[in-house]
């Protein structure tokens, strides 16, 4: 059964479920154990280069932004647990509804780096088919995608299909009306949907005691949804929530709500000074819980060789840089036909009206060009 944390429990008790302590001290957890029993020291190493990895991509992902290469980057430093332990818990046929944070979660599903930088770089309205990879294109508008997850959910129980639809988002967009409204109606119709919401404490400069005064898995609570809030930074509680959530909403038993709790390391985007409005303090409270220390951590009390897996892990995240770096150099820049291609499924008049009209439009340019010359 579900759970969230009994404010009842012990005095200096996190707020939340865990199984490995920042130290990478690991904990009991009756509540989550039994769903990573098969999560040996091998698998552990896995996920940790996956978290390395992202990271890099991460790091990446800024600097190509500011070298000119990429015009926005939405950043995940800090939450890597969250994305990795949700991610490598779902099945290929389940389908994610990412908001625009999710490279993590997209690197799970294999999106290649061409693909995953298209959008920010301007090259694209959108990066990928959907349908290739099972995970819907990054949502910049909050909260939307929520409900084109249920929607998709929805339609799974409609056609008594065995897959899952999980979506994500952060704290901030919790306080749209899009998310009540998705739980609204995946309750309703008791869809196969898990709401995974990564509280990184910060919906931009409002901090989540702005945003809500209880636990935002409460909220969820009041929709009628399963709810489970665990240390998102714990990449074992994670993954060991998801799958619990995920096999609640395949049995049909309604959908799932995770609250992820995290931080959000690094700036809201590449646009954004979070020096203006987040105490230092704060930062380095939060750099003491960091994920990939804690699961490294853990690993050494398994005897793992830590030399030899930071070696694996540094040729795996090379590898990650050198894609991404070959991804911008080697990308072709749009073409105006570009901006009218895809946009409906099939030709359309009133779109092949338009292109012409544009056509005609920067055709003027050049005959005005001419007669000057």
């Amino acid at each position: 059964m579900s759970t969230t944390f009994d404010s009842s429990a012990p005095e200096g008790a996190e707020p939340y479920l865990q199984v490995i302590a920042p130290d990478g001290t690991r904990r009991p957890c009756p509540e989550l154990d039994q769903w990573v029993q098969d999560l040996d020291a091998p698998a552990l190493e896995k996920l940790y280069i996956d978290m390395a990895c992202i990271r890099r991509l991460d790091n990446e992902g800024t600097a190509l932004q500011r070298q000119g290469e990429l015009g926005l980057w939405a950043p995940l430093l800090g939450q890597e647990a969250a994305q990795i332990g949700s991610g490598r818990a779902l099945e290929h046929e389940d389908f994610i509804f990412p908001s625009y944070r999710e490279h993590g979660v997209a690197y799970c599903r294999g999106v290649d780096p061409h693909d995953l930088l298209r959008m920010w770089r301007g090259a694209a309205p959108s990066g990928w088919n959907p349908y290739e990879v099972n995970i819907a294109n990054q949502q910049i508008v909050i909260g939307a995608q929520t409900l084109h997850a249920a929607g998709y959910a929805m339609g799974l129980k409609f056609d008594g299909s065995s897959a899952a639809a999980i979506t994500y988002f952060g704290d901030g967009a919790t306080s749209q009306g899009d998310v009540s409204e998705a739980m609204v109606f995946a309750a309703s119709y008791q869809a196969p949907l898990v709401f995974f919401c990564q509280n990184n404490h910060w919906a931009i400069s409002e901090p989540v005691s702005t945003q809500s005064v209880g636990y935002i898995a409460d909220r969820a609570k009041g929709f009628g949804l399963a709810t489970w809030r665990v240390d998102g930074n714990d990449v074992i509680a994670v993954m060991a929530a998801t799958r619990a959530a995920l096999a609640h909403v395949r049995t049909g038993s309604g959908p799932a709500f995770i609250e992820a709790v995290t931080y959000r390391m690094g700036a809201h985007t590449t646009a954004d000074d979070p020096t203006r409005y987040r105490d230092a303090l704060e930062l380095e409270q939060w750099a003491a819980k960091d994920p990939l220390d804690r699961i490294a951590a853990h690993l050494d009390t398994l005897g793992t060789d830590l030399g030899e897996l930071k070696e694996r892990t540094a040729t795996a995240t090379n590898d990650m840089a050198a894609g991404l770096r070959e991804a911008i150099t080697t990308m072709p820049e749009p073409s105006v036909d570009d901006l009218f291609s895809n946009v409906y499924s099939h030709s359309h008049p009133w779109l092949e009206e338009q292109r012409e009209n544009y056509a005609d439009y920067l055709a003027g340019f050049a005959e005005e060009t001419e007669a000057r010359s």
